[in-house]
């Protein structure tokens, strides 16, 4: 069982399990309880895309609580948002940020992964 094998890294279960009913809750996955249970994908891979799934554990991507659509709010030591240097590069980060994750899907990634060259360790 994945809890169980990710437990053993010393990731304590009710934290994975926190995570996992979260991802559920949001409609990533599905559970099934009992003998043979566990979670399963509620949407193809290709559907399911990293900037939403770091949305629901994060939070916003935004890296100033100024850019954030959904958590907006200005910064203690601003003095005018529409001059800020700061925050004009940190949008740039954000939509670039954005534009990655959100058009990276979780098969993407898997794909990724597939597609590296083996290494031996000897």
């Amino acid at each position: 069982m994945l809890i169980s094998s990710l437990a053993t890294q010393g990731i304590p279960k009710k934290f994975l399990e926190s995570i996992l009913l979260e991802l559920k809750n949001q409609g990533f996955l599905h559970s099934k309880k009992g003998k043979g249970g566990g979670y399963l994908l509620a949407k193809i891979p290709e559907e399911i895309k990293l900037g939403d799934v770091i949305r629901v554990l994060e939070g916003p991507l935004a890296p100033l609580p100024c850019l954030s659509r959904t958590a907006y709010r200005r910064c203690d030591d601003c003095v005018d948002e529409a001059t800020c240097g700061i925050r004009m590069v940190m949008q740039d980060v954000a939509e670039a940020t954005a534009k990655i994750l959100d058009g990276t899907s979780l098969a993407d990634v898997v794909n990724r992964v597939t597609q590296m060259p083996m290494t031996y360790h000897i």
